[in-house]
């Protein structure tokens, strides 16, 4: 199947739960029009203002009635009623992941999270609007079950609760996993996806996932991507600290920190051509090195001796090294990453005893080197949850990768309507 060409009349959409934009930069390579995106979080926002509102990669014809500011999906329908009913029939697509951490079958997973509901606000908007197609796009954990406090489970998980609401508001639901790294992001993420399609567009032929399978080769050939993974070496050797420079970056002379000085290699592969294609010889930023202290960079040797590459730590191991934390492992630099998380000492890299750096995590998530990151680096203690900085915004984020072929697949099922 030939991938669809961009359409001189190209569908409308909107991106709940935006993020720092993932979703709606592989729409827009799609050649899909942004109305507007809502994240509440400023530091997301204000990368993805930077980049997909005022920056090379706007594709948005944003309403003169709402701010271009971090605002949330209540705060909107509360505001804007009229606003949003005007936009009925005008909207072909309404994307989005909302936050899933109470999901994640990576970390803690809580029943009671209140981002678990932030879905109820997305089918909110969807009734105001009544877009001809949905995306959802969730973690694994989405369509499993919890068990309550007595260690029984419910009856069924909430992904088909939300498919049941959004089924009773006139469309037709599709569910299923994608795969990321079958796309050509150079990661292990597997995600829930849900497609709506509205019932007066939807035919019994009508099967989006076995569509989305058959666009993946062509996919893959006009990327120039290997049909087969691309492996984590191939995404970032070219910024080892060892191939780089390091220069001056922040803080103290002596101990702040330092940065990757980038000089491309003289021979780029397929993955990094495509990721460094809108540099034009400017540097890529989010290059900054952690400040590892000296007994760290000795743990995280002795971390990588011992730990599988590809595999978590063993808990055996973990508890030899006293360390509590639920997941921590090295990269396999001959398959794709595991799935990147918020947290950066998660993953090691697989030949340097450091963490990544936010712009190798955002290579592993197929965001290119020219999509500038914005606000701080990290966030600590209580203001984990509240903030997003660069390392949770790579973490969060749907792979552009993904985003761009999803809105191909949706493309093809809305061709009749151009």
């Amino acid at each position: 199947m030939t991938a669809r060409k961009t359409s001189k009349n190209p569908g409308k959409y909107i991106d709940l739960f935006s993020g720092c934009g993932g979703f709606s930069l592989g729409l827009g390579n799609a050649g899909w029009k942004g109305v507007f995106a809502v994240e509440k979080d400023s530091m997301a926002f204000e990368t993805f203002r930077y980049n997909l509102i005022d920056g090379k990669y706007n594709h948005f014809d944003w309403p003169s009635w709402l701010p271009k500011q971090a605002t949330t999906i209540q705060e909107i329908l509360e505001q804007y009623p009229e606003q949003l009913s005007n936009l009925k029939g005008k909207v072909d697509l309404i994307a989005g992941g909302p936050p899933c951490q109470g999901f994640s079958l990576a970390g803690r997973r809580n029943s009671k999270d209140p981002r678990n509901k932030l879905s109820d606000e997305y089918i909110k908007m969807v009734k105001l609007v009544s877009p001809k197609y949905l995306v959802l796009e969730n973690v694994r954990g989405f369509n499993s079950t919890f068990k309550d406090s007595d260690g029984k489970r419910e009856k069924q998980p909430y992904a088909m609760v939300v498919k049941a609401r959004i089924e009773a508001l006139g469309y037709k639901v599709f569910t299923d996993y994608v795969h990321s790294e079958y796309y050509g992001v150079p990661q292990k993420r597997t995600r829930f996806i849900m497609i709506g399609i509205r019932k007066d567009l939807a035919t019994n032929n009508t099967k989006p996932f076995e569509l989305l399978e058959g666009l993946r080769l062509d996919f893959l050939k006009n990327k120039k991507l290997p049909a087969k993974h691309v492996s984590v070496r191939q995404a970032i050797c070219d910024l080892e600290l060892s191939k780089s420079e390091l220069i001056y970056h922040s803080g103290n002379d002596n101990s702040g920190f330092k940065q990757i000085q980038y000089k491309p290699p003289k021979s780029l592969n397929a993955y990094q051509k495509l990721m460094r294609k809108g540099l034009n010889g400017s540097k890529p930023n989010s290059l900054r090195i952690a400040r590892h202290r000296h007994a760290t960079i000795e743990r995280f040797k002795l971390i990588q001796s011992l730990c599988e590459p590809g595999k978590g730590l063993s808990d055996e191991n973990k508890v030899a090294l006293g360390i509590k934390k639920q997941v921590i492992s090295v990269l396999n630099p001959k398959e794709p990453s595991r799935t990147l998380t918020t947290l950066p000492d998660d993953l090691l890299h697989y030949s340097e005893p450091r963490i990544l750096t936010v712009r190798e995590n955002a290579r592993i998530q197929s965001f290119p080197d020219d999509f500038v990151f914005r606000g701080k680096y990290t966030t600590g203690g209580s203001r984990r949850t509240q903030e997003c900085p660069r390392y949770t915004q790579v973490g969060n984020a749907v792979p552009p990768l993904v985003g761009e072929v999803l809105g191909q697949l949706i493309s093809h099922l809305h061709e009749k309507d151009f």
